[in-house]
């Protein structure tokens, strides 16, 4: 344990450490993404397997995921604000990368439910933890860019689930691919443990907390969030954005067999290249964009997701109104970039607005109704819409579910546009507030 000690304190001495430290961090939240969007290139086989509906499968990868996912965030970030995060996020690690390879072993729909649920559990103590530490190794002029290229594990993670998720579930079914994304996230967990220390809070900020600050009840956090109009709208779009695009990621590879007769290989190739590669220069562009512009003018931290999120609905939508599937993939490149647009600005901007001690708990609150609202319906609603559209439209029921879940992203865009319109008069009432 000592030797440990001194390799990590060594590393961090070094000028390069906070760019290191956040390269691990996001090889964690890509070992998270991996294991929880696998699901989207699972889903059709598991159905099959186990003779469940489009409803049952949209509450597989919806609420029992994220109903303890987005509900344990809360009191372990609580925790978090209070102790050592990189522990925290090497035992959650190590929690969900074990469940992911169980659930290759379930040999019911319980049985999968469960280990999906234990995936959930482990997941909610990362990421709250982790943009605590990026705020205190990143000062706020470059936060953005910082939480843009964590963000990116979101699109690595895709990336790896849709090329390597649909070679495996080719090759060696649906049980074994579960086996083969769990048991990597095992020695992530070693490297963060072993080459990473936890950072002094406020390091990176102005004033660093007081002799004796605590972190602050739930109670006070909440209010202070929902007191701050630029964060209370732009927790809202960010729980509109996840809504859409946790309904589009998962059922996407679904809509491009049914509609179009790909393989799970070729959706895995397809999506790999649009919503990994393409998606991945889009939410690093995001938070670089709003870093740069919002040194004209604060405000373009969340009008850039205002502007990303309103003006690619028309692509979206037509990529659902076109027969031919390489028109269709074409289309999709436009809304691939702008999927996660809201990623960086939404977190960098709440966390420049809450004291130090919030930090952890603000993100967990922030995730926790992205989660509940995103995650825990957004998939479940296509699934619905899918089965109630099945009686007029057949076998593209799911396409129509599909076209009308992208109109929302209009109401998203109008919050993060009025998140930008009072963040002026926020940011400097939080410098009089925190200093």
């Amino acid at each position: 344990m000592a030797a440990t000690g001194k390799l990590s304190e060594r590393i961090a001495r070094r000028p390069w450490y906070k760019w290191y430290a956040l390269s691990v961090l996001t090889l964690v939240y890509a070992s998270s993404q991996v294991d929880r969007q696998i699901m989207g290139m699972v889903l059709e086989p598991i159905k099959q397997d186990l003779g469940a509906s489009d409803t049952a499968m949209g509450f597989l990868v919806g609420l029992t995921f994220a109903l303890f996912y987005a509900t344990l965030g809360m009191p372990i970030a609580m925790f978090a604000d209070r102790s050592h995060r990189r522990n925290i996020v090497t035992a959650a690690i190590t929690i969900w990368s074990a469940m992911t390879v169980a659930c290759g072993y379930a040999a019911s729909f319980l049985q999968l439910a469960l280990a999906r649920i234990g995936v959930g559990v482990g997941e909610a103590g990362s990421t709250p933890p982790s943009h605590s530490m990026i705020s205190d190794l990143f000062p706020t002029a470059t936060r953005g860019t910082a939480m843009g290229i964590f963000a990116l594990g979101v699109n690595a993670g895709l990336l790896i689930a849709y090329l390597g998720g649909g070679w495996l579930v080719d090759n060696v079914g649906w049980r074994m691919t579960f086996v083969a994304v769990g048991v990597p996230g095992l020695a992530i967990a070693a490297l963060l443990y072993l080459t990473t220390i936890e950072p002094e809070r406020g390091a990176s900020d102005a004033r660093p907390p007081l002799p004796g600050e605590g972190a602050p009840p739930f109670r006070k956090v909440w209010a202070h969030m929902w007191r701050v109009r630029s964060i209370r709208h732009s927790t809202i779009g960010a729980a509109l954005a996840g809504f859409i695009g946790y309904g589009f990621v998962l059922w996407m590879p679904t809509f491009l067999i049914r509609s179009h007769g790909l393989s799970p290989s070729e959706v895995g190739i397809a999506l790999a290249l649009l919503t990994g590669v393409v998606g991945g220069l889009g939410t690093f562009t995001a938070g670089r964009l709003a870093d740069t512009l919002a040194r004209r003018d604060e405000r373009w931290r969340a009008w850039v997701v205002a502007a990303g999120k309103g003006g690619y609905v028309p692509f979206l939508a037509a990529v659902f109104l076109v027969d031919d599937l390489w028109w269709a993939l074409g289309l999709y490149v436009v809304p691939a970039f702008f999927g996660g647009f809201y990623l960086a600005p939404t977190f960098a901007l709440v966390q420049g607005l809450v004291s130090l001690r919030m930090r952890a708990l603000a993100s967990s609150i922030v995730l926790f109704i992205l989660n509940i609202i995103g995650l825990g319906f957004g998939p479940q609603l296509v699934g619905v819409m899918s089965d109630l559209f099945a009686d007029a439209y057949g076998q593209e029921s799911l396409r129509m579910s599909l076209l009308v879940l992208s109109f929302l992203n209009l109401w998203c865009a109008l919050h993060y546009y009025l998140a930008g319109r009072h963040l002026p008069k926020d940011q400097a009432a939080h410098t009089a507030a925190f200093g």
